[in-house]
């Protein structure tokens, strides 16, 4: 068997494609009828059913060599071993015939903390995700070599028996730590994918002295990185992709003693209704040759898109090496960060556009994970954000304890001192059906005032509320705009929500509130 697969137990396939590139890749997405060449050059893909992750049916082997450090929980569910080689011998069976894809390549472009992963596919479309999101190995010595410390096996059309298995439905995202393997199956949507090596890295770099965290990070003209936390939805990708800064990656880092890496290759983007004069990096990235787009619409005669088009899913996405994009940090390393905000998609509409925080409130905040989950990143959601508290804004991914990330965090910005932000990307003038969203152009005006310096020394006033310390004037965004009370038509109205709102960050605190630092838990809302 070519390059030790028999280590993994696949036999008998019928063809094993190794390390295609991006040219190959298309011509076996095209021929196998996986999906379609649009104009200028993107594949189109359909994911069926499955149009964004699902949660319920993530599973962690419960096995002695990692189930003491497990965050055992709706997050984490525990799976049987058994079950696991149950499952595990049926999807040998299964692969037994197919034709098969590898992509050997890395997580992490750190060389101190990198993991050498292997991805085998029965999609060649997922193959080529693959090959976009994580890090390519350009050296054929060095790809010669590499020895994968785990491995990702997709098989979208294997579906599991919830009665026989122990799972949920058909789909399942499965890890073992002990076996080194991750399973997914009965689902086609590849950000199980990244998602699922995005947990490992989670459970063994915070076991190095690594921060992992979900956020993206740009790097201005004097080296200086700034962070930006934040859930699927609330601007991550389009807020980093600046003109005017250099792009590290758009979703996934390491914070080590040598600065801030990027674990990932690539970018994952939704492009529902994408700005062409909003957001042009991204944009751009659409009418590319070697770009996958996940259920976007498409006219079938003259093969043109329509990001526009949500009768799939308001979940569309696009996923491109990260050197489709032209201002990048090619090397995807950075400087400890200078300025971190943490974003919230704030469908109550009272939290103001941005406020600066004490090194308190933002362990505060990074622990609570405060936002709304956009409609269709996960399965089963309806129209409407739902609101929710998102441990170190990335709760479904972590698989340590929270106590460890915000140990880590804390000690990170002691130790580097980075100015903190908090950034209500979410409604402005009432809630969700009564205000609007906030402007992306004044989003970024304020980032890129905090960043220069221009927030330093205006004016600021305290949130009545929240306790935060909000600029009264900023260049490029209307002052009514820093004063949310005043953008909304009943006064009253906003007073109720705002303190509906406090109450819900202390009680969704409760929960921490025995394994923080006093001075954190002082930092909530009044």
């Amino acid at each position: 068997m070519e390059k030790g697969l028999e280590a993994h137990g696949i036999r008998n396939v019928k063809a094993i494609n190794w390390q295609l590139p991006t040219s190959a890749l298309y011509e076996a997405i095209v021929s196998s009828g996986e999906g379609l060449i649009a104009h200028l050059g993107p594949i189109v893909v359909r994911t069926g059913v499955y149009t964004g992750r699902s949660p319920r049916d993530k599973f962690i082997v419960k096995e002695p060599s990692s189930a003491h450090h497990i965050s055992w929980g709706p997050e984490n569910q525990p799976l049987e071993l058994e079950k696991f080689d149950l499952i595990y011998y049926r999807l040998l069976a299964f692969l037994q015939g197919k034709e098969i894809f590898v992509q050997d390549c890395y997580a992490g472009a750190d060389p101190n903390y990198r993991l050498s992963i292997r991805i085998i596919t029965t999609q060649a479309w997922q193959n080529l995700f693959a090959r976009n999101l994580f890090v390519q190995i350009k050296d054929q010595e060095e790809l010669e070599r590499h020895a994968p410390e785990f491995t990702i096996i997709s098989a979208p059309n294997f579906h599991a028996v919830p009665e026989l298995d122990g799972t949920k439905s058909e789909a399942f995202i499965i890890v073992n730590f002990a076996r080194k393997l991750i399973l997914i199956g009965g689902t086609s949507y590849a950000g199980e994918i990244k998602k699922s090596v995005f947990t490992i890295l989670h459970y063994y770099l915070p076991q190095k002295e690594v921060l992992s965290m979900h956020c993206s990070a740009n790097e201005g003209h004097d080296g200086d990185t700034a962070l930006f936390f934040g859930l699927s939805g609330t601007g991550k990708t389009s807020l980093s992709a600046d003109p005017e800064r250099k792009l590290i990656g758009d979703d996934e880092h390491g914070w080590g003693k040598g600065g801030i890496f990027n674990f990932e290759g690539g970018c994952y983007a939704k492009v529902i209704r994408l700005s062409p004069t909003a957001e042009p990096e991204i944009y751009e990235c659409t009418r590319r040759f070697g770009t996958i787009l996940e259920n976007v619409g498409i006219d079938l005669a003259s093969r043109r898109l329509d990001l526009d088009d949500d009768s799939l899913t308001e979940n569309t996405r696009a996923a491109y090496p990260i050197t489709h994009l032209q201002n990048i940090v090619r090397g995807g390393m950075g400087d400890h960060p200078k300025h971190i905000f943490m974003l919230a998609c704030d469908a109550f509409g009272v939290l103001p556009p941005i406020a600066r925080l004490t090194p308190e409130q933002a362990a505060y905040h990074f622990l609570s994970g405060y936002t709304a989950k956009v409609a269709g990143t996960e399965r089963g959601m309806g129209n409407e954000p739902q609101v929710t508290f998102s441990t170190c804004f990335g709760a479904p991914f972590l698989a340590l304890p929270p106590e460890v990330y915000a140990k880590l965090f804390r000690e990170k910005i002691r130790e580097y001192k980075p100015t903190c932000w908090l950034v209500n990307t979410g409604w402005t003038g009432g809630p969700f059906g009564v205000g609007h969203r906030m402007e992306i152009a004044h989003s970024r005006a304020l980032l890129n005032a905090a960043m220069s310096g221009k927030l330093d020394d205006v004016p600021t006033y305290q949130d009545p509320f929240f306790g935060l310390t909000v600029p009264t004037t900023c260049p490029g965004v209307p002052d009514a705009i820093l004063y949310p009370q005043k953008t909304w038509a009943d006064p009253k109205a906003y007073e109720t929500t705002a303190r509906d709102l406090a109450g819900r960050f202390r009680e969704n605190f409760t929960k921490y509130a025995a394994n923080v630092d006093p001075e954190v838990l002082a930092a909530e809302p009044k």
